[in-house]
């Protein structure tokens, strides 16, 4: 093989030399472009490494508390549709983060970045948002934006969440930043029901029944969602509020969102699943996890009900040693139509509840058959209680990401009375099955349900019962 002529030793460290200088030219000019772009690019599933910064002074709009003023804490994002409703510090993650609870517009890619106040010093991260799969088709959803916490920001105190792509010099709201502490036992409350957001509510006599049942069961905290009321209803709320049993948070997505009645777009028009439904029993689950040792997430007008057992503290040690500690427990769903009154086969001595008549809404006690269970029904609606600390991510029915998973539970052991409009309305008053078990609760609860209406002004002083 032919070769060409030998190339001079100085002319080969000439041409490394070109050579090398063109590859660091190149390697500058790429880390020049990607260090000068205000731009990261979004993506709901990996988390990017945070950028930390510290400022020597925490500039900071008026801290809003959640629930603690005349409307709900809600914190709107510059340039974006995204509106932040509250924050919690995240303990059983790899690394420390604080879950900002947001709604966001689904069809909208943000780049989020979180700004900490700690130590009155400001530190910044980048935010990952994960939107909730269960949205209904909404053009709006439930989002959990991960905030990681910066280093050297060992406790924060506050936190916001702004678009990367906005200004930084607007002023700005701080959501508080709760559950600081990690506990495991000795907590405040037993059982905590959540309920689902409360709108145009009427329904006194069967609020009053269903919070007068719970306190039968165990339940020594119940947590409303309010967006609207009868004066009545406020009465009431604002009765078992000084008592201590219930905490009521306002509700005002509807001041920001078209929302909707319904739980779907084309039963209900509008923005966002019921009221913002999934964001309140998120912010619930999240509110009372350090609080409660168990808490149940239901509607106004459902009650889970022992069948051998008579309180909740009884029943929850049986449904462990059965379906194992720390796992979800689901409850089936039994349709109690509100439209049809019978009387029961047997019917006990009760006392005379004539001037319940005048009170507005419904007695669960004139309803005592279900409809029965079918198969298209029999898996639907079903509620829950949980160990909330074992629970990342709840929806209306069950959970979406826990730590060990749901269990249903034996109809036998408990199952969940819901009185309601009927599910079957083609179904005749001789196709229900007869339940009476609230009626063993009966002797406790009227008298209860008696006094707190009376003492609410809403029964005459010298009714007969």
């Amino acid at each position: 093989m032919r070769r060409g002529p030998k190339q001079p030793p100085v002319f080969k460290r000439f041409k490394r030399l070109v050579l090398i200088t063109a590859v660091l030219s190149v390697l500058s000019v790429a880390l020049l472009i990607w260090t000068s772009s205000d731009y990261k690019s979004f993506t709901s599933q990996t988390t990017t490494v945070p950028q930390h910064s510290v400022h020597t002074n925490c500039s900071v709009g008026p801290v809003v508390l959640q629930g603690r003023g005349p409307e709900a804490s809600v914190v709107t994002v510059n340039g974006t549709k995204t509106l932040l409703l509250s924050a919690y510090l995240e303990h059983r993650t790899d690394r420390k983060e604080v879950r900002v609870i947001a709604v966001v517009l689904r069809s909208e890619a943000v780049a989020y970045r979180c700004l900490f106040c700690c130590q009155e010093q400001l530190h910044i991260s980048d935010g990952v948002c994960n939107i909730h799969s269960d949205h209904f088709d909404f053009a709006y959803g439930t989002a959990n934006i991960m905030c990681p916490v910066p280093s050297g920001c060992e406790a924060p105190s506050r936190i916001t969440v702004t678009s990367a792509a906005g200004s930084s010099d607007v002023d700005r709201e701080f959501l508080e930043v709760k559950n600081q502490n990690v506990k495991s036992d000795a907590f405040p409350y037993s059982f905590t029901v959540c309920l689902s957001t409360m709108f145009d509510f009427t329904n006194v006599l069967q609020f009053v029944q269903s919070l007068e049942m719970m306190q039968l069961l165990g339940v020594d905290r119940v947590v409303v969602y309010k967006t609207s009321c009868s004066p009545e209803t406020q009465r009431i709320l604002d009765y078992y509020t000084h008592k201590g049993l219930v905490e009521v948070i306002p509700w005002s997505l509807s001041r920001y969102l078209n929302v909707s009645r319904s739980w779907l777009p084309a039963l209900g028009p509008g923005d966002l699943h019921y009221f913002g439904q999934i964001a309140a029993l998120n912010d619930c689950l999240y509110r009372y996890m350090y609080r409660s040792r168990y808490v149940a997430l239901q509607d106004m007008d459902e009650l889970i009900l022992p069948q051998s057992v008579s309180s909740w503290s009884e029943l929850l040690p049986q449904l462990e040693q059965k379906y194992g500690v720390d796992r979800c427990y689901m409850f089936e769903n039994n349709v109690f139509p509100n439209t049809i009154k019978l009387p029961p086969p047997n019917p006990p001595t009760l006392p005379l509840l004539a001037s319940w008549l005048n009170v507005s809404g419904v007695d669960i006690l004139d309803h005592l058959y279900q409809e029965p269970i079918i198969p298209e029904t029999h898996y639907s609606n079903f509620k829950i209680i949980v160990n909330p600390r074992a629970v990342f991510t709840a929806t209306v029915h069950g959970v979406l990401h826990s730590q060990n998973g749901c269990s249903w539970v034996d109809r036998n052991m408990a199952r969940m009375y819901h009185t309601r409009g009927p599910r079957q309305p083609h179904l005749k008053p001789d196709q229900l099955i007869y339940d009476g078990r609230l009626l063993d609760y009966s002797a406790r609860l009227i008298p209860a349900v008696s006094a707190v209406l009376k003492e609410n002004g809403l029964l005459e002083e010298d009714s007969t019962h």
